[in-house]
């Protein structure tokens, strides 16, 4: 599925470098500028940040899950990310109802 169409991404290209990250630490924190950091890409519109977001999310926790990790340090590493995730999505909402005007 084309996940960014400014740069012509896919989920599945999103996927692996997403789990070569976890590979080389499986708790570090991963967010979209640091994906196309590493596909040598760069947010145009920014618009599949979100979205990117909840891949990097769900490959995480699928990645814990094969990898067998305690229910502990899942719950704790995800908590925050959602946290965060959720805060900077609340940011962006209001960012954009303030400085959405009418000329």
């Amino acid at each position: 599925m084309l996940v960014c169409s400014c740069n012509y991404i896919t989920d599945k290209e999103i996927r692996d470098v997403i789990n070569e990250f976890l590979d080389e630490d499986c708790w570090q924190l991963i967010v979209p500028s640091k994906v196309y950091h590493a596909m040598s890409k760069r947010g145009r519109c920014c618009g599949c940040f979100p979205n990117v977001v909840d891949i990097i999310i769900q490959t995480t926790e699928d990645y814990h899950a094969r990898r067998h990790s305690t229910e502990a340090e899942i719950f704790d590493f995800m908590s925050r990310l959602k946290k965060f995730h959720e805060e900077n999505r609340r940011a962006d909402i209001e960012r954009r109802q303030k400085s959405h005007r009418a000329a």
